[in-house]
């Protein structure tokens, strides 16, 4: 069968009825997933902001200056090492129940999470158990997240046109970017407090608005419908007892090019989260001027997603993938090289064209090229432990690229180094797979 005819198989013409819901369903689910995703990654981004500003300081004071932050870091990092765990059972329960579940459950259990770590103590109040319950709290958060992300990616996915797949999957991402302009947003002005005020409880504050955000989500999402594929496989009575039996049975050369392909993310915890500490404590650039430089990186990158998504719908996924990683390797030079110079127009001028624009091609295609890569029995497992066991590497990048940071202007050249390494793993990782934009829902990894 010939490449060209096969999208014309899921477009059989639809009855007045099923016009009205092919065109709606699609909609309601990227409109779900992206206001569910804008409050999960909300409450996950906050805590990276706060652990490059303020969590050494409050949590780990009796550390020196470097290894306070180092630690900080750590607990952000900790967030991804129980995400791998979370995407198994997640993925399964996804897998086996239903979409929907999941992405109710995910939202509770982050917004609880976060809402509890602006209650917690600081270590000057109750010791040692203060940096535990953090850590504790950020393991909620990452169970909660691994589930998230790759739910919402299968329910838009399965709920997308056969031709519009990207577009309507990148609103997960486009989510994403805009919990994180929220939350650099929130800590703005909580950043511009004096230093005692920012300390003692204006750090709380983010923590505690999540219970509006995530209430928002809730409502939203009460009444979005399962997808029409997993209903299918339902009525079907196909789906396997254990969803991840079937995956690392049938599908580990696809779970292992997605665990590579994550990689990328790399890029986007060093720069959200490293190069804020690396410019404010070590080039001492004012706090407002690098959380100005995130928000409007972001800002850029929510136009930007989806019209990179819309071009892989009509050149594919593959090579709009591969310009985000490559991209992305080469500029992280000159950006680093810019912080350390001071230089605050190059600043601006490179980080938008990094973050906004060319790891938005990677970042709004990779929710149709992974998914795609595994049929709906075991596309949420697939997803879920492919990249979060990927991007455990992007949440530690933070804290690796602390402890290789070298002193003196030229200290940033082992990040960059790191940075490069990775991005390239990840191209080459989606540059064996196979190009799947044009390849109908019910014939997606099939093996």
């Amino acid at each position: 069968m010939s490449s060209s005819a096969i999208p014309h198989q899921n477009r059989a013409q639809p009855g007045a009825g099923e016009e009205k819901k092919s065109l709606s369903s699609p909609r309601k689910a990227a409109l779900a997933s992206w206001i569910g995703s804008a409050v999960e990654y909300y409450d996950f981004f906050i805590y990276g902001t706060a652990a490059a500003l303020v969590f050494g300081k409050i949590f780990f004071p009796s550390f020196d200056p470097v290894a306070g932050t180092v630690a900080a870091f750590a607990t952000f990092g900790v967030g991804y090492v129980t995400r791998p765990i979370g995407a198994v059972l997640l993925g399964h329960i996804g897998d086996k129940y239903g979409r929907k579940k999941v992405l109710t459950f995910t939202l509770l259990l982050m917004g609880i999470s976060t809402f509890l770590v602006g209650l917690l103590p600081t270590y000057g109040q109750v010791g040692i158990a203060a940096p535990i319950m953090l850590v504790v709290l950020r393991m909620l958060q990452g169970l909660s997240a691994a589930g998230e992300q790759a739910g919402a990616n299968s329910m838009t996915l399965e709920h997308a046109p056969a031709h519009r797949r990207a577009f309507f999957t990148s609103f997960t991402l486009s989510g994403t970017q805009a919990g994180l302009i929220l939350a650099t947003l929130v800590f703005l002005p909580i950043s511009a407090l004096p230093e005692d005020q920012l300390l003692s409880w204006g750090w709380r504050i983010p923590f505690f608005l999540s219970a509006i955000v995530v209430a928002v989500g809730m409502w939203v999402r009460r009444t979005l419908p399962e997808t029409p594929a997993f209903n299918e496989e339902d009525k079907a009575h196909k789906q396997s007892r254990l969803p991840v039996a079937v995956l690392f049975r049938n599908y580990k050369a696809n779970l292992l090019r997605v665990v590579f392909a994550a990689l990328i993310s790399v890029v986007s915890t060093i720069f959200s989260v490293f190069t804020l500490s690396y410019a404010v404590n070590t080039v001492h650039i004012p706090r407002a001027t690098m959380l100005t430089v995130l928000i409007l990186a972001n800002v850029v990158a929510l136009g930007a997603i989806p019209l990179f998504a819309m071009l892989s719908d009509r050149i594919g996924r593959k090579p709009v993938f591969l310009f985000g990683a490559i991209g992305s390797a080469i500029l992280i030079w000159p950006y680093l090289w810019a912080i350390s110079q001071g230089n605050i127009t190059m600043i601006f001028a490179l980080g938008l064209l990094l973050s906004g624009v060319v790891y938005s091609a990677a970042n709004g295609v990779w929710p149709s090229l992974y998914g795609e890569m595994f049929d709906t029995r075991v596309r949420l497992s697939g997803m879920a432990i492919g990249t979060q066991v990927g991007f455990a590497l992007g949440g530690f990048a933070p804290t690796i690229s602390a402890a290789i940071l070298r002193p003196g202007v030229d200290g940033w050249i082992p990040v960059a180094i790191f940075v490069t390494t990775t991005s390239i793993i990840s191209a080459i990782s989606v540059l064996t797979a196979r190009e799947t934009f044009r390849t109908p829902m019910n014939a997606l990894g099939k093996v």
